[in-house]
């Protein structure tokens, strides 16, 4: 029901851009966000945004990473500059909706030095 795309390989410095878009059957969405889980580590909140627009981020992503959305399309965007190692993480994306918490399949996202 969420669908996410854009994960790949990039060089340290590079640019990738996720999409995650939510399907007809997922209603009243609100708050939705990227999450991302590196092996051997917790699953921890990237980015989130609210249906306003409201935005927050994890300290080590501000001024690099860019969550956006189109609600008319419940899609969500997460645009990220100056990619590190250590971003390296399946990255998911998440929604909360009136039918409850919905998560996609996740993407792979490896940044090489």
């Amino acid at each position: 029901q969420l669908q996410a795309s854009g994960g790949g390989l990039v060089q340290a410095g590079g640019s990738l851009r996720l999409s995650c878009a939510a399907s007809g059957s997922i209603f009243s969405i609100n708050a939705m966000g990227w999450y991302r889980q590196a092996p051997g580590k917790q699953r921890e909140l990237v980015a989130g945004i609210s249906r306003g627009g409201s935005t927050n981020y994890a300290d080590s992503v501000k001024g690099r990473f860019t969550i956006s959305r189109t609600n008319a399309k419940n899609t969500v965007y997460l645009q990220m500059n100056s990619l590190k190692p250590e971003d390296t993480a399946v990255y998911y994306c998440n929604a909360i909706a009136g039918g409850g918490d919905y998560w996609g399949q996740g993407t792979q996202v490896t940044v090489s030095s």
